[in-house]
């Protein structure tokens, strides 16, 4: 199993909720995807972030998948990039 996990600071933090509700919106239609979670951060420390993603895909192949599925790439990841000021990722095996 791969966990992949983003976390982004966004432009208008006031758009946080929204984000966080269009990432988890990809249960179940990104079939690769076999947990999702988000969240918004509450502490707003200068070095936290806004929101977080964490997505569970089975193999190295199903994060590529993942990464190129259309509504993937289509709704979330093109409104995540035009409200995102930075982003920070991590991929690893479990």
């Amino acid at each position: 199993m791969i966990k992949h996990i983003v976390c982004f600071r966004l432009k208008d933090k006031a758009k946080a909720q929204e984000a966080k509700a269009l990432l988890l919106s990809m249960r179940g239609k990104v079939p690769e995807a076999k947990e999702i979670e988000a969240g918004v951060d509450f502490l707003g420390s200068a070095r936290s972030y806004d929101v977080f993603l964490s997505v569970t895909v089975e193999d190295r192949a199903a994060l590529d998948a993942y990464q190129k599925d259309p509504y993937h790439v289509g709704v979330v990841k093109k409104f995540m990039h035009a409200e995102t000021e930075s982003s920070v990722a991590v991929d690893f095996e479990m």
